[in-house]
């Protein structure tokens, strides 16, 4: 988009997004509780007939971005009917949100604001093992922990604080993402594009990374929220080491890009990510 008409595949997103979350009104229209069998199988039935109706619609690289836009938002509804739903898991489901929100916005954002570096890898699904593996971890954690030690996820004030953590960041990155414009990109970039520019401007004049501190934020914040002990400690000390290492790789590309330029700059303003300085060079 960028300042003009929002791309093909950003529109399919937003469809596809919005046909999923149309779950939430499966409730309203039929008095199912979806929370039954009955009202699971309902779900499964909905989610079966807009993706078959998807495609219908859709075919190729287009149909694969549908389908994922719409899974997410699929799982977006859920997590609501979950969260106003008479149930013990509300914050399973405002976990459910956080999550498919996280991964549908990063790239609607992509799709706005840096449409050419725009593919199916701009939905973060397929980030890393580990990341799939710390998710695993996280959702096994809960649901063991709730059926072994019922009262550790009845902490309200604990998952509201991790919520405001997970808003805070997903804010944060957003804001990051808007800022930084075409210049964004989710790889780190080994050689530099004409258009490319350095951003110290807004949210980078406070930080050198807000879009990392506002990831770091909402990854810790998941699991806050979740009330999930040993998934919150492993969180914090992964998520610290992999943007350490981010950083330090990012950083090196950036003096080799702006020069003097980002080392005055790094020289003013702290990464924003907790004892991480960034790459040292030595004068």
């Amino acid at each position: 988009m960028a300042g003009g008409e929002l791309v093909l595949e950003g529109r399919v997103s937003v469809t596809g997004f919005v046909l999923g979350l149309a779950v939430v009104f499966i409730p309203v229209l039929t008095s199912v509780d979806v929370t039954g069998t009955g009202g699971k199988g309902i779900l499964a039935i909905y989610l079966g007939v807009v993706n078959a109706t998807l495609l219908v619609l859709y075919n190729g690289h287009i149909h694969k971005v549908a389908m994922r836009a719409c899974l997410l938002g699929f799982t977006f509804g859920c997590g609501l009917l979950i969260s106003f739903g008479q149930t013990t898991w509300s914050h399973f489901g405002w976990y459910m949100c956080a999550l498919s929100f996280f991964h549908y916005s990063e790239y609607l954002m992509t799709a706005v604001m840096n449409p050419h570096s725009l593919t199916l890898d701009s939905f973060l699904l397929n980030h890393s093992v580990e990341y799939t593996v710390a998710a695993v971890c996280s959702w096994l954690e809960f649901i063991l922990e709730k059926l072994l030690i019922p009262d550790l996820k009845q902490w309200r004030w604990l998952s509201l604080l991790g919520l405001l953590m997970v808003l805070s960041g997903e804010g944060l990155r957003k804001s990051a993402m808007m800022t930084a414009g075409s210049n964004f990109n989710h790889i780190v970039q080994n050689e530099k594009a004409q258009s490319h520019v350095l951003v110290t401007a807004g949210i980078y004049s406070w930080c050198r990374h807000p879009s990392y501190v506002g990831w770091f934020c909402w990854s810790i914040g998941t699991q806050v929220m979740l009330c999930n002990p040993l998934c919150l400690l492993g969180y914090t000390l992964v998520s610290w080491r992999f943007f350490r290492e981010r950083v330090e790789e990012e950083e090196l590309s950036l003096i080799l890009f702006f020069g003097e330029a980002y080392l005055d700059y790094k020289r003013k303003v702290p990464t924003g990510l907790p004892f991480i300085t960034g790459i040292q060079i030595e004068s």
